[in-house]
């Protein structure tokens, strides 16, 4: 039984496209396991508070993520 896990940045992605991403991620699984396996996989969203996750050394914040993805 599979436990995929994704980590995001707080205030990033809407209830909406969280769910999607849950969605699409048991379907990827279910793509290499077998459609048997829909039901044991799981998958957890753990968001991590803005300004508590850094790359190089610098804190990533949800304003900094949406101005990039906005680009």
């Amino acid at each position: 039984m599979p436990l995929v896990d994704i980590q995001l940045i707080k205030g990033v992605f809407t209830p909406e496209q969280k769910k999607n991403m849950i969605a699409k991620v048991t379907d990827a699984m279910v793509t290499v396991e077998g459609e048997s396996m829909r039901g044991v996989t799981w998958v957890r969203v753990q968001e991590i508070e803005s300004g508590d996750w850094a790359i190089g050394g610098k804190p990533l914040t949800s304003e900094a993520v949406r101005s990039m993805a906005a680009s």
